[in-house]
């Protein structure tokens, strides 16, 4: 298969109405169907790919936070093994309340989480990344992240990226699209997007 070929010709989703709760619904959906037409070794040729692009910035970073992917989201567990091998701490979220702000603890995340979300254990030490791997749902030209909704990572990653840390959002190729997300005052930009395709960086960082 011309992985290529299949990640450029999956279209945006058509967004009639800039609603975040539309746009949501409509990228989802495209996502979803663009997965189903993966076989289990196209994904992990992808994701392998996406590694690839991710190499450098990890290997540059002290502490690399990443993700447990949810459904059909991408995987970035290659490109996070890959960090620990050069030396790097890896870090994924963790709640210890629901209702306040995730905090990056070190190690794998290997414990139940709110939300269906694995998570390092309790007690596993709290790090401050400087390079973070953040899901999305969607994202445009401006960096402009539209996320599940529930405003979790934008409430960790403001303080965070004050401080320098790099934010890369991670999504299948398809996930980049032309319309403009309608951008809330608490929205954190990403610095940059890693597909399979490559690394798109937004802005001068």
């Amino acid at each position: 298969m011309d992985f290529r070929q299949t990640a450029m010709v999956v279209p945006s989703p058509p967004f009639p109405e800039l609603t975040k709760a539309r746009l949501r619904r409509a990228a989802i959906d495209a996502r979803k169907a663009y997965v189903a037409t993966l076989s289990d070794a196209d994904r992990a040729l992808l994701e392998r790919r996406l590694a690839e692009h991710l190499t450098s910035l990890c290997a540059g970073a002290k502490v690399v936070a990443g993700y447990a992917p949810l459904g059909s989201e991408i995987s970035p567990r290659l490109a996070i093994e890959e960090a620990r091998a050069v030396g790097a701490i890896v870090a994924f979220p963790a709640f210890g309340n629901p209702a306040e702000p995730f905090r990056f603890l070190a190690g794998d995340p290997s414990a139940g989480g709110p939300f269906g979300i694995l998570q390092p254990r309790p007690g596993a030490p709290p790090v401050e990344p400087d390079l973070i791997l953040v899901p999305l749902i969607a994202v445009d030209g401006r960096g402009t992240r539209l996320g599940r909704g529930k405003g979790h990572y934008d409430r960790v990653l403001t303080p965070l990226r004050r401080k320098g840390a790099r934010l890369i959002g991670v999504g299948w190729t398809l996930q980049r699209i032309t319309d403009e997300i309608p951008r809330d005052p608490w929205d954190v930009p990403m610095d940059g997007f890693a597909s399979p395709e490559g690394v798109e960086w937004f802005g001068q960082k």
